[in-house]
């Protein structure tokens, strides 16, 4: 693929700019700042002729959002949302520096290729495509890029619809990311369309002892407690709980692959790369990501505490508080950091009919599966609005590469002709739906 700066398709230069700023989120109100990638993204807008508004309730956290006239004035009007920020990358364990935006093999590497700077690109074309050609698309178009989105959207998403609602009015649908991409199932290329998001709950577990030398007889050890409590918890196998959308999902993809589907892991397991991506929506994950405890090698701490990611089924957030209190036990306090909802919505409507249509008359033939994603999106933040939040990035992926692994990885990269399809399927979808 040839990367000269005249022959580098203009998606593909846009993702690659933008990889280029630096909007590293370290969570916590840490962070570099989406404020020049908004510029950037603003100053596009605006040479599409729209009027782009900025709001930075936090300095250097920016979000900024244009309205697209649609033909139809009288249909609700879509969202398109993407964010700016990306998570941490350590150089050093990568192949490429992270925030060069190199192309090479015919990709596109970066931290943001995958999540999410390919698709603000893709968004920013499509529109572009039809805006450049004179044209309208059908309905009112929001297009909105967010701040914060890597940190639960506290300091991006949530403020925006908490102070500028009326960005948002008159829409009752959203577009974002973590759907529309192909895997291979069994040999088999199909889509994944996102129509659902696991609940978020972040907390932060906490065990208390005697502070005491470290060479002492002692057995009330926060360490210790807290040690017992992470250990149990991470190596907890939760339950698979079908919801409507996995059910579905496990359902399509055994009639396309032949596998079993009173077994969904197996099910899962066909989808070969993406199988650990599918296996964590069948249920509740509780996984440790962060030990802080103690301040010098020959004293025993009086505090200890970890930071557990959980990602429960969409209506189960407080039966799972209640269970992970029950297995670390009464020695150590479970404390509620961030939480937010989880989501699901039909697979079916005159949206998911035009994603899909749209999708066909590009690939032909392949089918679209529905599915829970694991993690979240700022659709959490709108369905607060009312607005109905679907993951449709849509990207051609070749068989061989593990795209949902390079979620918050190492060498993330996203093939330009991928992000060429999406651009030609998201203006086919905006100019029609």
């Amino acid at each position: 693929m040839p990367s000269s700066e005249s022959s580098l398709p203009e998606v593909a230069r846009i993702a690659r700019d933008l990889i280029r700023f630096d909007t590293t989120n370290h969570g916590g109100g840490r962070a570099e700042g989406e404020r020049e990638a908004a510029e950037y993204v603003g100053a596009y807008l605006s040479g599409l002729g729209l009027e782009p508004e900025f709001y930075e309730p936090i300095p250097r956290r920016t979000n900024v959002c244009a309205r697209v006239p649609g033909r139809n004035r009288d249909k609700p009007a879509l969202v398109l949302h993407g964010h700016l920020d990306v998570v941490p990358a350590v150089a050093a364990d990568w192949s490429v520096d992270p925030f060069a935006g190199e192309i090479r093999d015919g990709m596109l590497w970066g931290r943001g290729a995958v999540d999410m700077k390919d698709m603000d690109a893709m968004i920013l074309t499509a529109v572009g495509d039809i805006l450049r050609a004179g044209e309208q698309p059908e309905r009112d178009l929001i297009v909105t890029f967010f701040a914060d989105e890597e940190n639960g959207g506290v300091e991006g998403s949530a403020l925006v619809v908490q102070n500028r609602a009326h960005w948002f009015d008159g829409a009752t649908e959203a577009i974002s990311e973590v759907g529309g991409y192909s895997i291979d199932a069994a040999g088999r290329r199909a889509y994944l369309l996102q129509v659902g998001e696991k609940a978020l709950v972040w907390i932060r577990l906490v065990a208390h002892g005697r502070a005491a030398h470290g060479s002492s007889h002692h057995h009330d050890n926060a360490v210790t407690a807290l040690a017992e409590g992470v250990a149990a918890l991470g190596r907890t196998a939760w339950p698979i709980e079908l919801t409507d959308t996995t059910r579905e999902m496990v359902d399509r993809l055994a009639t396309l692959t032949g596998a079993d589907p009173v077994d969904p892991d197996a099910v899962a397991q066909t989808t070969g790369k993406a199988a650990g991506f599918l296996r964590s929506t069948l249920r509740t994950t509780t996984n440790p990501t962060g030990l802080t405890a103690g301040y010098k090698h020959n004293v025993i701490p009086d505090r200890a505490e970890a930071l557990i990611d959980v990602r429960a089924l969409p209506g189960t957030e407080e039966l799972v508080l209640a269970e992970i209190r029950r297995i670390v036990g009464p020695d150590v306090d479970v404390e509620i950091v961030h939480a937010d909802i989880g989501l699901e919505v039909p697979f079916t409507g005159d949206l998911v009919d035009a994603m899909v249509g749209a999708l066909g008359r590009h690939d032909p033939g392949v089918p679209v599966v529905p599915y829970l994603m694991g993690g979240g999106t700022d659709n959490k933040a709108l369905a607060t609005l009312g607005i109905a939040g679907y993951g449709f990035a849509p990207l051609r992926l070749p068989a061989g590469l593990d795209f949902t692994g390079m979620f918050h990885g190492v060498d993330e990269r996203v093939p330009i002709d991928a992000l060429v399809f999406g651009q030609a399927v998201l203006a086919d979808l905006l100019r029609t739906y």
